[in-house]
């Protein structure tokens, strides 16, 4: 049963009031609440001589939200409103907020001054407080000194990072965040939150590795004792390991061999969420994806971008039949100075008809440039099968520009050195041959499998060994449920060759194959050897793979005869 939307109340330090709107549902389609393990959205009240509310939250919340701060405090009493960042869908709170407190300043940084007059149409506040950079200061009185920090990005422009000396809580916006709810308010416990806040990170974060970079080492003059974030509970325990966590995810983002850009505008949030997906399904394949918000881009960072990528994406949605002004010319500027051996993508969303797809592709084309997928359009909000398709082009896309570059690198010479009699002598141990199968409402998955162990009598479980780039992977996550699927000994090729095959994004992975349905919702394969049916109850990383641990719930032989074996002679590929 899903619980009402609420408002939480809590003390989190002197003067300072956390008031936590909550959701155990999912709010919209987009790829970061793919857990679907609902979200907070934190706002945050500082009471010294003068009043500071922080970040009112979007307009699902808009009614009880503003019903909880009045039972506190009369709005007419709040100095001002800072904002982290600025939307529309935070707008309609806003604007509601004007209307029984017309006195208040709002406090953001310079991108958000020029956003918030169309957004609070037809109000407007009598005063903005422009953030110009770190040496603008606030006082609030009785030691409530606050200082901001820019830390924009292409999605978020106008994120603003917010310092309190006295309470030593650094307001984070979207940085450290994570899309879960429940009753606990601070990370005690931190470690339940790994798999979270690395999702958050992966889809948030990573495509702006550059520009966050960057925000987090203007950070690091601060000396915050807790993490005010955005969503999800605030970060006091695991403060200084997920601060480290940050630094090495980013690092491992800049340290690869190659890198993607992704160029896109949005003119209302749809294209911006294929772009999420899109650089999602890059960033597992430990390919470096630079996004860039052609709206903001000066023509400079484009071409940078454009010289050192090894491929690019463009992304746009479609206005009064044309592309933006501001996708036409980063499509100039990559016309005229993109190699041609470059791969090519293009996307976007539209409500009628798409003509601008339609022009990036036709120019691309016309250039020379070859395609990594299909242009992939989208009429209105995305689906999460669309989302689902977006991600595995991206993961596609990256592969095929792994697969150019290695393609002009000098071979190896063979040789009998200890690295390949290692990896023979690796090579020796063998495993199960199985398809991972799941289904997840309209989104379903496939794999074949041989990395599987048993692990535990009780309760009965085994891991099983996922490439970070296996279009499954995503959906396998803690509290997930899946089949295994137990091959047969000399009946197996027929479906290890369907599931070797490489499917097109979005490709249904069961048409010809016979399935029944599991009592989990996954499919299970007919002509298999024996099936389990299981929940996934852990992940680690490891290197290149994740390591599930499935639980069994169920299973059952559904022929007579032995499981098929994977032989190997090589231990550094399948």
């Amino acid at each position: 049963m899903i619980k009402p939307k609420d408002v939480q109340i809590f003390p989190i330090a002197t003067d300072t009031l956390l008031l936590r709107s909550r959701t155990w549902d999912r709010l919209k389609f987009e790829i970061e609440y793919a857990l679907q393990r609902g979200t907070t959205a934190n706002s945050y009240l500082i009471q010294g001589d003068k009043i500071a509310l922080f970040d009112p939250p979007g307009e699902s919340f808009t009614e009880i939200f503003l019903k909880v701060l009045k039972e506190r405090i009369d709005p007419k009493t709040i100095d001002y409103v800072i904002l982290g960042h600025v939307n529309a869908n935070r707008g309609e709170t806003l604007k509601a907020l004007l209307e029984i407190a017309p006195q208040i300043t709002m406090v953001c940084s310079n991108p958000g001054a020029i956003l918030l007059p169309n957004i609070l149409l037809p109000k407007f506040p009598s005063q903005i407080k422009i953030i110009k950079g770190e040496e603008t200061k606030l006082d609030l009185g009785k030691g409530h000194q606050l200082s901001f920090v820019p830390t924009p990005n292409p999605r978020y422009p106008d994120q603003l990072c917010t310092y309190d000396s006295q309470t030593k809580i650094l307001f984070t916006d979207k940085l450290f965040g994570a899309h879960v709810c429940g009753d606990q308010v601070f990370d005690e416990g931190w470690k339940v939150y790994a798999e979270d806040r690395r999702y958050y990170f992966d889809c948030i974060i990573a495509p702006y590795g550059k520009q966050v970079s960057a925000g987090l080492e203007k950070l690091a003059q601060k000396t915050p004792k807790i993490y005010g974030t955005g969503h999800g509970p605030l970060v006091r325990y695991g403060l200084k390991e997920l601060t480290l966590s940050y630094q090495q995810w980013l690092t491992n983002q800049k340290s690869q061999d190659f890198s993607i850009a992704l160029i896109y505008a949005s003119a209302y949030g749809n294209t911006a969420t294929l772009a999420q997906a899109i650089a999602k399904g890059i960033t597992k394949t430990g390919v470096t994806i630079e996004s860039i918000n052609a709206e903001v881009a000066e023509p400079e960072e484009i071409k940078e971008a454009i010289n050192k990528c090894s491929g690019f994406i463009f992304g746009s949605p479609t206005l009064g039949g044309h592309a933006p002004t501001q996708i036409q010319t980063a499509l100039g500027i990559t016309l005229a100075n993109a190699d041609k051996s470059k791969l090519a993508g293009v996307f976007g969303s539209f409500g009628w008809s798409g003509e601008a797809i339609d022009l990036l592709e036709n120019k691309l084309r016309d250039g020379g440039y070859r395609f990594g997928f299909d242009p992939i359009r989208v009429k209105f909000k995305p689906t999460d099968a669309i989302l689902k398709t977006c991600e595995e082009a991206g993961t596609d896309f990256a592969q095929a520009v792994k697969k150019a570059q290695k393609s002009r690198q000098p071979k190896p010479s063979v040789n009998q050195s200890q690295t390949a009699r290692t990896e023979q002598a690796l090579g020796r141990i063998v495993g199960s041959l199985c398809i991972v199968t799941c289904q997840q409402e309209e989104v379903s998955g496939a794999m074949l499998a041989s990395w599987v162990s048993q692990a535990t009598f009780n309760p009965p479980g085994f891991t099983v060994a996922v490439a970070k780039e296996r279009a499954i992977e995503s959906l396998l996550y803690r509290g997930s449920y899946f089949v295994l699927n137990i091959l047969q000994d000399g009946s197996y090729l027929g479906l290890m060759k369907h599931f070797l095959k490489p499917f097109a994004p979005g490709e249904d992975r069961f048409v010809g194959i016979e399935i029944e349905t599991a009592q989990n919702g996954s499919p299970i394969l007919k002509d298999a050897l024996a099936y389990l049916e299981c929940q996934v109850s852990d992940r680690m990383e490891c290197g290149d793979h994740w390591v599930i641990y499935g639980v069994v719930q169920k299973g059952q032989v559904l022929q007579d005869g032995v499981t098929a074996i994977h032989h190997r002679k090589s231990g550094n590929h399948y």
